[in-house]
């Protein structure tokens, strides 16, 4: 299963952010992926996951360095054109949304219509396409407050997909969701063929869907890699404040952790 669209490059230089002077939460991080990898974003809370994300998708001016796709400035960019190479995916779920899933899905388009007219032919083309392509055709009159979660997930993939990007940015996909519905989630990630850059909380799961990771901790980039490299018991231990252990995986299979408190002399 793959998308239409192709994936895009992300280079971060030197990216810090803060809210006011003399508080930093993303500190001189650094990273690049190239098109089509799967980036997650690992911490403990606090680490500066989110502020990282948000600067990744223009909701936070970085203080200082900056973030290239395909080697363009994301700064240079006007919004529309970033909403064209950039969609996201936040935790935030509305619960009380009066709209079809066919019309959330279809509010991707929006940053490719073209002025006030109505939806063209292009565009339904586009949702059909992203309904079908997450298996929402049977849900798309079923009002989106009426959804369970794992269902919610899948229409807000599908509003990005629609959206036509090259980079798909998510913050914690999988919260709230059962164990089948997180492996359902990023399973379907998995096969859109974009980039994608995820926070997420299980460091498993993380390990069976990405190929690269940011692991961080206090608002710093700890280590940065493909996850067999990045992902050392020591490694983890440290970011998390936790005793880690490594299970090592038989052939084909991720790594697996299992943790418990450090013990203290």
């Amino acid at each position: 299963m793959s998308c239409d669209s192709k994936g895009a490059s992300v280079t971060v230089e030197r990216l810090s952010w803060g809210p006011r002077a003399g508080l930093t939460l993303v500190d001189d991080v650094s990273f690049a992926v190239p098109a089509g990898a799967r980036l997650a974003i690992l911490g403990a809370n606090g680490a500066g996951k989110t502020s990282l994300l948000r600067c990744l998708y223009r909701a936070a001016q970085p203080r200082s360095g900056r973030v290239l796709i395909e080697g363009e400035d994301l700064a240079g960019l006007t919004p529309r054109q970033s909403a064209r190479k950039i969609s996201v995916v936040l935790q935030e779920m509305p619960a009380d949304f009066p709209f079809t899933v066919r019309d959330v899905v279809m509010m991707g388009r929006i940053p490719r219509r073209s002025g006030l007219g109505g939806w063209s032919g292009e565009d339904r083309a586009a949702c059909d396409h992203a309904l079908d392509h997450l298996a929402l055709g049977g849900l798309a009159s079923r009002n989106f407050a009426s959804l369970s979660g794992g269902e919610k997930q899948r229409v807000l993939v599908a509003r990005a997909l629609a959206q036509a990007p090259e980079i798909v940015i998510l913050d914690e996909p999988t919260n709230h969701l059962d164990i089948r519905h997180q492996l359902e989630i990023l399973a379907l990630l998995e096969g859109l063929g974009l980039t994608v850059i995820t926070t997420l909380h299980d460091i498993n799961l993380a390990g069976r869907f990405a190929t690269h990771v940011a692991l961080m901790a206090a608002g710093r980039l700890v280590a940065f890699g493909p996850p067999e490299t990045v992902l050392s018991a020591e490694a983890v231990s440290e970011a998390f404040g936790v005793a880690a252990r490594v299970h090592a995986p038989r052939a084909s299979e991720a790594l697996r952790f299992s943790f418990s408190l450090p013990v203290f002399s």
